[in-house]
């Protein structure tokens, strides 16, 4: 049986999951309809091209909830910025409307916390009785 909390990649086993918030610049109620449809494929599309994996996605009129997974090369940070970048340059070209009401689509700012497979406990534990497991072998 293949465990899929894990991936692998060339010289790592890793499980990065976050989950990422952002919100329209003056949370505008314009994620809706049309627009909300389009989004999802667009976050979806960039997801697939950044390699990451999209697990949830909640789109709210004025923000949008993500829960998704990538591998280490591709820092949170980074991530929030391929995606917010990308809508908004396509959001804005295929919705005039986007373009003229206001100067930019997404705020600046993110939220993103990580989501593991154990808690701070277990690994603050574990890595305490590093020495101790070593010493037993």
């Amino acid at each position: 049986m293949i465990d899929t909390r894990y991936r692998v990649s060339a010289g790592a086993v890793y499980s990065l999951k976050y989950h990422l918030v952002w919100c329209h610049k003056y949370r505008l109620q314009v994620l809706v309809g049309p627009v909300e449809k389009r989004l999802r494929q667009l976050l979806y599309q960039k997801a697939k091209e950044l390699d990451a994996e999209i697990h949830a996605l909640e789109i709210m009129p004025d923000h949008v909830h993500m829960f998704v997974e990538s591998d280490p090369r591709l820092a949170p940070a980074h991530l929030a910025a391929q995606l917010k970048a990308f809508t908004s340059h396509e959001l804005r070209e295929e919705f005039p409307p986007l373009k003229s009401r206001m100067p930019a689509l997404w705020s600046r700012s993110y939220y993103v916390g990580s989501i593991g497979t154990v808690s701070e406990s277990t690994v603050r534990r574990y890595i305490a009785n590093q020495k101790t497991r070593a010493q037993n072998i």
